[in-house]
């Protein structure tokens, strides 16, 4: 049972520092008789081959080797592959108009330099197609390869924004705009962007769930645990998320570690909760509230539904924590937790692997 928990552990938390895959960002734009695309992504993705549709980290595909080797190039080198890969990016993003499909014109790349090889290096990509005579609308599709695209119509009152999932198109967008997504459907749009953040992607929330799940496999003082947790993530993802708090990542992501060793820790120095720890675990949500936002601030939400898209993202983020602790009741709480040896083969162990895993985090983020 110990190692089978510490596995478990172990496969959930790897790789440490991962090489996350994020959507492209397009903001479309019509120019007199032309539409222009300016679009943040991740070059180094798609000069590699990745498949960005069925990988959640680089580290995880087979090009990974490739991957990493471009982002050691400079931005002269990649910005020359990338002139030569157009031609066949270009086939691949399919934007109609009257029922033709539109010509694509490279206008710009821009690769920033080359920075941390641990982090994910995000270019601008410039194009434009030209708009048939009398068109009113345009459909834009992503090819799935290329992973999600966040599509933003620009300069019209209520613009489209969508969260295309790799592979799909935009539908219909009136060019004169009018396509804003309603509250309720931007509500229901984001609950499955937040939900992604904890599972697969926020490997740090996971440990720090399972870490409250250990000590307390009882259901009221967990509740207890992750009201509080809940309900600061909430203040500081909704503050950061209206500009009114920035905390810079290289401070945030050691202390998220930080927090959950403590936790951790506290598991294995102690039997039962103290009255306090709901107040450090809201302190800890804090933290972790700036990590969901910092996620966030990668695409935005949208203007004209804030608070319906930031409403959706908490709840998916708690659905995720949800997930964490059924499965990890159903895997351990349900047929073990009124063992005698719980803590001594479960709760200990367990926490023990999480302290390991978070401890090397934070020395990971804090040093090099």
């Amino acid at each position: 049972m110990l190692s089978s928990i510490t596995l478990l552990i172990m496969l959930l938390s790897t790789p440490v520092r991962a090489h996350e895959v994020l959507p492209a960002i397009a903001d479309m734009t019509q120019v007199e008789d032309r539409l222009e695309f300016d679009i943040r992504l991740n070059v180094e993705g798609l000069l590699s081959g990745i498949d960005l549709s069925v990988v959640e980290d680089t580290n995880a595909a087979a090009e990974a080797e490739d991957y990493d080797a471009l982002r050691e190039l400079g931005p002269e080198e990649i910005a020359d592959r990338f002139a030569r890969f157009w031609p066949e990016m270009r086939s691949k993003i399919i934007i109609e108009a009257n029922g033709e499909v539109l010509p694509l014109e490279l206008v710009s790349i821009e690769v920033p330099e080359v920075g941390n090889p641990e982090l994910v290096r995000t270019s601008e990509l410039a194009f434009v197609a030209q708009l048939p005579a009398g068109a009113r609308a345009v459909d834009v599709g992503w090819a799935k390869e290329f992973g999600t695209l966040i599509l933003r119509q620009q300069g019209v009152e209520q613009p489209y924004d969508g969260y295309l999932d790799a592979g799909s198109s935009s539908g219909p967008i009136q060019l004169s705009g009018g396509d804003q997504a309603s509250a309720w459907q931007t509500f229901l749009r984001y609950i499955p962007v937040g939900f992604e953040h904890i599972i697969p992607l926020g490997l740090d929330h996971i440990l720090f769930v399972l870490g409250l799940y250990f000590l307390a496999a009882r259901l009221r003082p967990l509740l207890w645990q992750i009201t509080a947790f809940t309900l600061a993530h909430t203040i500081t993802l909704a503050l950061a998320a209206l500009g009114y708090v920035n905390v810079p990542g290289s401070i945030v992501e050691p202390l998220i570690a930080a927090s959950i060793v403590f936790v951790a820790v506290e598991n294995m120095m102690t039997d039962h909760l103290n009255r306090w720890r709901p107040l450090v675990v809201f302190g800890f949500g804090l933290l972790h509230g700036l990590g969901f936002a910092s996620v966030l601030g990668e695409f935005g939400l949208p203007d004209g539904a804030f608070i319906p898209a930031l409403i959706g993202f908490n709840i998916g983020v708690e659905v995720g924590q949800l997930t964490v602790i059924a499965v990890a009741f159903l895997l351990v709480g349900l047929w073990f937790r009124h063992r005698p040896w719980y803590r001594r083969v479960i709760t200990t162990p367990g926490s023990a692997a999480i302290a390991l895993i978070a401890a090397w985090w934070f020395v990971e983020r804090t040093f090099l």
